[in-house]
């Protein structure tokens, strides 16, 4: 066997899958995460469009619940973490629909729609929309940008924050309680999250509606919350208020 030879026969077995060659450089398998699931609302007046797309949507793992007009919308949307709205629908324009839901929050909506022109998805993200789907379209291409939407709004933080029993995954945007998966909204979990990040730390009350709901609030809005999130977590001492303060994360 000639130099060449050698050296061609070392980089095929230094190649080979699963077989060790001393002095080849090792690759690090990147640690495997589960894929986060979210609580999509699908909004869409076709029966058949909107089969497809929970039957899709599940297999995938997400909780689907649908609305086939915009008032069912605008009576279902506060518990989901994703909107996927259809703008054609038969009771309101779906845009109105849109700036309805972006002035009272701000959950993720993708327009998912048949209208098409460049004046469509311009009025689409300005009425609140942070993307736009035209009619047909791939779902790979739908999964895509639901991931990249929904990456864009999860905390740019630790994967996962710990106290004690209580853990909250960023990444997949779950919360558990010895080992018990406990449902929250999106809200819940971004509140309970900037406060157990920072355990111990008063946080005022503008900072969390600053950074939660985007300065658009009521005193109301943050208590509600809070009952919600006690209540959840089967123990009221896990958020503390410090009375013409803020909250406070406190350890178990």
């Amino acid at each position: 066997m000639n130099l060449m030879e050698s050296h061609i026969s070392s980089r095929r077995i230094a190649d080979a899958p699963g077989r060790f060659v001393p002095g080849a450089t090792a690759l690090r398998p990147r640690p495997h995460r589960p894929p986060a699931t979210w609580r999509v609302l699908v909004v869409e007046s076709d029966t058949e469009d909107a089969e497809s797309l929970i039957s899709g949507l599940t297999k995938h793992g997400h909780t689907v619940e649908r609305a086939e007009t915009g008032q069912a919308a605008l009576r279902g949307y506060q518990h989901a973490d994703l909107i996927l709205l259809d703008l054609e629908l038969p009771d309101l324009d779906g845009l109105e629909v849109c700036q309805e839901v972006r002035s009272a929050c701000d959950i993720p909506v993708i327009a998912v729609t048949a209208r098409g022109s460049e004046l469509d998805r311009v009025l689409g993200l300005q009425a609140g929309a942070d993307d736009y789907l035209v009619k047909p379209y791939g779902f790979r291409e739908l999964m895509a940008r639901i991931e990249a939407v929904m990456r864009r709004i999860q905390p740019a933080a630790h994967d996962v924050v710990s106290h004690g029993p209580l853990h909250i995954d960023s990444s997949s945007r779950q919360v558990s309680v010895h080992g018990r998966r406990v449902e929250v909204t999106r809200k819940e979990f971004d509140l309970l999250h900037l406060l157990a990040s920072h355990p111990g730390t008063v946080i005022s009350r503008h900072r969390i509606m600053r950074q939660v709901w985007g300065d658009s609030w009521s005193r109301r809005t943050i208590d509600t919350h809070v009952s919600s999130l006690r209540k959840k977590l089967g123990a009221g001492d896990w958020i503390t208020t410090v009375r013409g303060v803020g909250l406070q994360f406190s350890h178990q």
